[in-house]
């Protein structure tokens, strides 16, 4: 198991802060941990954060982080990397910072809203900057090996001395979004990519609600979740084998778990409650390294 993940209520000592994080990672377990127990606190030691600058500061620490542990002498040669989906809840919004494929959504009014766009070699973006720091894209695979852009650690794609961090082959700058919570925001999910593979954000919206509206302890309903999308066999690898990780956030207005239960056996909207954006996520046809 790779993966780690972060839930703080209180974030920085704050009542109305509150900070949750998936880090998704690969080729090893010590980059995913080390921003598990590191990357929440450099964001609130920036002075960004301090005057009320939350993008510019996860932006920032992102960046930290990663120049951090590649002059760490225990992680410099580390050949693992990690995704990272970051939550911080404050002041009635989510403001969200994404490196990788790991992905965040919220169910709103039984719509999934996607908070995080997957960074895959194969978008025009992505591979524009690989190709321009020296790295190609054979079959949507960062030099045919790594299938994501950008990450955390992975510090062997980022050896171009003539390119800043945001410009390397991979790199650790992150899509940040801010998306406002309202009373028909109904609950948050953060989850690595071996969700994603099998299920699309509606699918999981669809699969979590009913369970609320159960009163299922959100617990158990994560439980159910990756196993439904376990692979009965793993041994040939694929779809449904790689290692999972859910956070699951009920929001509650200042009300109870039965009130959000009760919220959740109302039928969907009609229409999602929000003007369409530019996010959209589907199934990837094939799991991330």
């Amino acid at each position: 198991m790779e993966d780690a993940h972060t839930h703080i209520l209180g974030l920085a000592n704050e009542e109305d802060s509150a900070f949750f994080a998936v880090y998704d990672g690969h080729g090893g377990a010590k980059v995913a941990q080390y921003a598990g127990e590191h990357l929440h606190k450099t964001i609130i030691d920036q002075m960004a954060y301090k005057r009320g600058d939350l993008t510019t500061a996860m932006r920032d620490a992102f960046l930290m982080i990663d120049n951090n542990m590649q002059n760490d002498e225990s992680l410099k040669d580390e050949l693992a990397g990690t995704t990272a989906i970051v939550v911080i809840m404050r002041e009635g919004k989510l403001h969200t910072a994404n490196v990788g494929d790991s992905r965040g959504i919220v169910s709103v009014s039984g719509h999934a809203r996607a908070l995080s766009q997957d960074h895959k070699p194969c978008l025009e973006e992505e591979s524009n900057r690989i190709v321009a720091a020296g790295g190609w894209v054979e079959f949507n695979r960062v030099n045919g090996n790594l299938a994501l852009s950008r990450a955390l650690g992975d510090f062997i794609f980022k050896r171009n001395e003539s390119k800043r961090p945001e410009e390397q082959i991979v790199t650790a700058l992150p899509d940040i979004t801010v998306t406002e919570i309202t009373p028909e925001t109904e609950f948050l999910v953060l989850a690595c990519d071996g969700i994603w593979d099998v299920l699309t954000n509606q699918e999981v919206v669809d699969f979590i609600r009913p369970r609320i509206a159960q009163k299922m302890d959100p617990e158990q309903i994560c439980e159910e979740l990756m196993t439904r999308c376990l692979a009965p066999d793993c041994q040939m690898g694929g779809l449904g084998c790689d290692n999972m990780t859910v956070v699951l956030v009920s929001l509650l207005h200042n009300k109870t778990y039965e009130d959000l239960a009760h919220k959740c056996t109302q039928t969907k909207a009609a229409k999602p409650p929000w003007s369409e954006g530019k996010i959209t996520q589907q199934k990837d046809p094939k799991p991330a390294l």
